[in-house]
């Protein structure tokens, strides 16, 4: 080991932690990563199973507003950008588009395995040690990290006390605890007195009841090209209908607002436009003057609505509030549905909550314990 380089302990071994990895230089920094599980990226691995999104192309001060709060991961965004993302992921060669919605992927053929191995490679090449089995316990009495080492047969384990000059931490939320993530690592920290904000499901199902004649017919279809809103916060895309309640890009973009009313009040209100595309005016026009068609047909013919959107509106207007094409219109444009809970937090996509951020400072080292970094879900 050249002793001119400072030592770093990456603890945990998802997608943060391997992207800190890579852009570190070896020249400065020996690197050692300390995974729990068997092996590193297990979360890259099964998000992947649905869509590889490694980001999103928008303009940059757009992308920056989608975090909360803006002003403090501006800088840092706009350190190592979406494009700049992309640009990196070609130069190991993982090459990108961008999809219909804007979100980019790996191009046809690229799968998860193939990205992680990639960069990998790059961690190889760079001479960066990766531990697996390697569960973090906290500190000891000398502040050194306290390590579980779990080895193949299960059977055995070894306490291990590392020492490091910076110490990165990436241990993920508290969702998906099969991947590994399961917010255990929040304890270590309240005994230090830094402040842990409670784990809160996001980007996950929300709870809706809906009519039992209603699932029977719409669960597992989807609304396509609607608008959804929630306080001030509204977000087009698309929706899923479950069992459950509602899925899906346009209801997981609004899983802030809805938490918020969840918490405040115990229910949350939603306000779907099936018909974005069209004002309230010319959807009024649309439904007049259907001569002997019927009012389905009428609906299907002039604004496209088919059986997964007409049982929605029936399901929550009665038979009179359907026949009037005043009231039809506005719910067309505006039709309420209550959220009454969150899925489990283990369901969830990802979390909220974790460390706050009054607890580290603009390079996100803990204000608390000098050269301990915070990064990621945590």
């Amino acid at each position: 080991m050249n002793t001119t380089k400072k030592t770093v302990a990456i603890i945990g071994g998802g997608a943060a932690a391997l992207m800190v990895a890579a852009q570190l230089d070896e020249n400065k920094f020996d690197v050692t990563i300390y995974e729990k599980n068997a092996a590193v990226g297990r979360k890259l691995l099964v998000a992947g199973e649905g869509g590889f999104n490694l980001t999103h192309s928008e303009d940059i001060e757009q992308f920056i507003s989608r975090y909360t709060p803006a002003s403090f991961f501006k800088p840092v965004i706009a350190a190592f950008t979406n494009t700049d993302l992309r640009r990196w992921l070609q130069s190991i060669g993982i090459e990108t588009y961008i999809g219909t919605s804007k979100r980019v992927f790996p191009v046809k053929g690229i799968k998860p395995i193939d990205v992680l191995n990639a960069i990998l490679d790059v961690l190889r090449k760079k001479g960066v040690t990766i531990k697996t089995k390697y569960t973090w316990e906290g500190w000891d009495d000398n502040e050194q990290l306290i390590f579980a080492n779990s080895f193949a047969t299960g059977s055995s384990k070894q306490t291990y006390r590392v020492k490091a000059d910076i110490v990165v931490f990436a241990l993920g939320g508290a969702s998906w605890k099969v991947t590994g993530s399961d917010g255990f690592w929040a304890r270590y920290f309240v005994e230090k007195r830094i402040n842990i904000l409670t784990f809160q499901p996001s980007n996950c199902a929300f709870e809706i009841k809906w009519k039992n004649e209603f699932i029977e017919q719409a669960e597992g279809k989807s609304l396509k090209n609607v608008l959804l809103r929630c306080s001030d916060k509204e977000k087009k895309g698309e929706l899923v209908i479950t069992k459950f309640g509602l899925e899906g890009g346009a209801v997981y973009a609004l899983s802030g607002a809805i938490r918020t009313q969840l918490n405040q009040i115990g229910y949350a209100e939603l306000f779907l436009d099936i018909k974005p595309m069209f004002s309230l005016q010319e959807i009024e026009h649309k439904l007049y003057n259907r001569g002997n068609k019927s009012l389905s047909k009428q609906l299907e013919d002039e604004l496209n609505i088919k059986s997964v959107q007409l049982s929605l509106l029936k399901s929550v207007l009665n038979k009179e509030e359907f026949t009037n094409n005043k009231i039809l219109a506005a719910r067309i444009k505006k039709l309420p549905l209550i959220i009454t809970a969150t899925a489990p937090i283990d369901e969830a996509i990802s979390t909220v909550g974790g460390i706050s951020l009054e607890e580290i400072d603009s390079r996100l080292q803990l204000k608390k314990i000098p050269n301990h970094y915070v990064i990621g879900e945590m």
